[in-house]
């Protein structure tokens, strides 16, 4: 008990200091999860080896919680969500192929259950065992993976920007007919609300709105949130506008280059995006080199689901050299134990 007591903490202690110093890591997802698996362990052992009846069943809750997660139960009930949420979004929303994510995961986890309660791999002859395992393990792997991300994300909500910034950067998200649309004025409120928080406390701050013009906008979308913003009772001098980015990390390089242009580089700044975009935009401020934290607005919980698969996905192209180099050395084993028996059974 005190060694596992011991590992637990140690395993606090590294998170903590991962988490601290930035929260702006995937790996703080990782570390988090070992904890938090640590500490069940811990609970559990200590829960098991009581007499206290009480202990026993405080103990026994988390453990049946996580086999039913685990299970084919789990996997079913999260694939019929997601296949419910994602009928309920395409009739709210437009039917968008970038809409349909959550409904083509639940029927692809509905499948996927199937498929274990069939056990097909006794369909496939001994010698493509490998590859039926290599499948699996690229599953697991992503599963893990996406765990990791969901963590990392849940713990970077946590994040609270002190009352002393110089600049809040408002990232766009695109205008609809030349307006700015509740998705996008949802990022200006939380912008527009911390500014009369800071103003109130310490000094106003600079909102600079980050957004170029699309093909279909006949003004830049920086334009359309500044005047949004001065509408509700911002001074425009108080504002700044960058007209030229038209994804994440553009915004985040050129706001950078305006900020560094008044302020040299002593300064501090937050940024402003949806909730569910928020993790992410912190790795592209991250990698654009500034300083800044972020806060997000909330979103409807039904767009939420679809939302974070397309996070996800846009985190793999991201760190889409480190999954090549897993999956391919995955998938190359796998097929060269499958031409190894092959070859073995032709020759014997």
């Amino acid at each position: 008990m005190v060694i596992i007591g011991t590992i637990t903490l140690i395993l606090l202690i590294i998170f903590l200091a991962f988490y601290l110093t930035d929260p702006r890591r995937m790996i703080n997802g990782f570390l988090f999860n070992l904890f938090i698996c640590s500490f069940l362990i811990f609970c559990g052992y200590v829960g098991f080896s009581s007499e206290i009846m009480i202990f026993k069943l405080i103990a026994l809750i988390p453990t049946v919680l996580f086999l039913l997660f685990i299970s084919a139960f789990g996997l079913f009930a999260l694939g019929v969500g997601l296949f419910l949420n994602g009928r309920i979004l395409m009739k709210k929303e437009s039917r968008r192929f970038s809409n349909s994510l959550t409904l083509i995961l639940g029927i692809f986890l509905l499948v996927l259950f199937l498929f274990r309660i069939m056990n097909t791999e006794r369909f496939f002859s001994t010698e493509f065992h490998p590859l039926y395992t290599g499948a699996t393990l690229i599953i697991v792997y992503f599963f893990l993976h996406l765990t990791n991300f969901l963590t990392a994300y849940f713990l970077y909500q946590f994040n609270k920007p002190k009352l002393n910034q110089d600049f809040i950067i408002v990232l766009g998200s695109g205008l609809i007919n030349d307006k700015v649309p509740p998705l996008l004025a949802s990022r200006i409120n939380k912008a527009i609300d911390f500014y009369w928080k800071q103003a109130a406390a310490t000094f106003p701050p600079i909102i600079l709105f980050s957004g170029g013009q699309g093909q279909d906008e006949n003004l830049p979308e920086a334009e359309a949130m500044q005047k949004y913003a001065v509408e509700k009772g911002i001074p425009s001098e108080h504002t700044l506008t960058e007209t030229r980015s038209v994804n994440t990390l553009q915004n985040m390089l050129y706001s950078k280059q305006i900020m560094d242009s008044i302020k040299g580089d002593q300064y501090n700044s937050i940024f402003t995006t949806n909730n569910f975009h928020l993790f992410r935009a912190s790795l592209y401020a991250k990698m654009a080199g500034l300083k800044s934290q972020g806060i997000g607005s909330k979103t409807a919980f039904y767009y939420w689901p679809n939302a974070m698969i397309r996070e996800y996905i846009a985190i793999i192209v991201m760190q889409r050299k480190r999954h090549t180099i897993v999956v391919g050395t995955i998938l190359g084993g796998s097929i060269l134990l499958t031409l190894l028996s092959l070859l073995i059974v032709l020759f014997s």
